[in-house]
């Protein structure tokens, strides 16, 4: 059985270089090829001979994915669809900062559909058919690094956030390999501090990752002020309650100038009155923590509705009067359904098709100097 390149860790390389008899520096060679330069073939390895490539070549592989579909929404914001190896279709979205400064960020997958089952995503409808290994959660990254590289080389990647399908904490061994291997200085190089992994509360999972060596900010979808509103939007929530949540997270060890973040989907007459605004702002007080308030980005597999922008205003407001850090999170990429929420891909099963990349509205004006 051949070993995946694209799945370990700098150390984990070296120690396959010498399992096979090659000097241990034949390890950091062919990774650094792999996670700096993001090579997708053995043959672009040109400080290796041809006879050691084809050494490396018998006994790995490269893992990773297809691109096999990109939209370009009105915004600028691209949708991806990847293929996996057994034919599964993902989701990740890129999306450019809204000041045109050429920072971009990606929006990750770390499972095929989701079994959390929250009632307002899209994704959860599609249950979980497995989790993504650690090559093809990275590869995400080094994909779309390439597509902005050759389609917007105006943009760089630097912002990462595990808020695609699926939920990360479910997949908690590739997900924190992949943080090693993303996180390495010889590798990708991203900080811990650029990074985002977005969980609906998994306790257990919450109290191991706070342990690692490498921890990434996190955001906590909430999205409700209460018990009762929450176990019936998220059912995790009848597994392990806000008041369990919230005790994990006050223990997480936070680094100076790193806040928890809470995910609010504002469905309109479920959890969007002042009232719960006021309930929520008490819920958190005392906590080293903002709130992204996110209107529901509506799609037909549930029945809610997007609150006014009355309600909207109103909401935000009363937990900014109440002394809490709130913020609105504009969508982005709604017209191609890339928005929060959205993501439910209907590709799995299909073959690959030719990358086609698909554009709604006109073109994005180009950056300013």
């Amino acid at each position: 059985m051949t070993a995946d390149l694209r799945a370990m860790t700098l150390d984990q390389a070296e120690a396959f270089a010498l399992a096979q008899g090659w000097p241990r520096f034949r390890g950091e060679q062919v990774w650094r090829w792999v996670h700096d330069r993001g090579v997708r073939t053995f043959a672009e390895m040109t400080n290796l001979s041809a006879a050691n490539r084809d050494a490396v070549a018998a006994v790995a592989t490269l893992g990773g994915l297809t691109l096999a579909e990109a939209q370009v929404g009105k915004d600028g914001t691209r949708k991806l669809r990847f293929v996996t190896h057994d034919g599964s279709s993902i989701e990740s979205v890129l999306i450019p900062d809204a000041d045109r400064d050429g920072k971009t960020t990606i929006c990750i997958s770390s499972q095929v559909g989701c079994a959390v089952d929250c009632q307002f995503c899209a994704t959860g409808k599609l249950g979980l058919k497995r989790n993504l290994d650690t090559s093809e959660i990275v590869d995400q990254v080094y994909l779309s690094k390439r597509l902005l590289a050759e389609a917007a080389p105006e943009r760089r990647l630097t912002n990462i956030v595990y808020m695609g399908m699926g939920e990360p904490l479910h997949n908690y061994d590739n997900l924190v390999q992949s943080l090693r291997i993303l996180t390495h200085d010889k590798g990708a190089g991203f900080s811990p501090r650029r990074i985002t992994v977005s969980t609906a509360g998994l306790v257990p999972k919450l109290e191991r990752l706070g342990g690692e060596d490498v921890r990434p900010n996190l955001a906590v979808s909430l999205n409700a002020p209460n018990d009762a509103i929450r176990d019936l939007i998220m059912p995790i929530n009848r597994k392990w309650n806000i008041a369990a949540l919230l005790a994990a997270l006050r223990a997480y060890p936070l680094a100076e100038r790193r806040w928890i973040t809470f995910e609010y989907v504002l469905l309109a007459g479920v959890n969007d009155s002042v009232g719960h605004a006021g309930e929520l702002a008490r819920l958190l007080r005392g906590m080293k923590a903002k709130v992204n308030i996110i209107p529901w980005n509506p799609h037909p597999e549930a029945p809610y509705e997007r609150p006014t922008a009355a309600a909207i205003d109103a909401f935000q407001n009363e937990c900014k009067r109440l002394g809490f850090p709130t913020y609105l999170r504009t969508p982005r990429g709604d017209d191609i359904d890339a928005a929060c929420g959205q993501l439910a891909n209907r590709s799995n099963g299909e073959a690959i098709v030719p990358l086609r990349i698909r554009r709604t509205g006109p073109p994005p004006p180009p950056p300013v100097d």
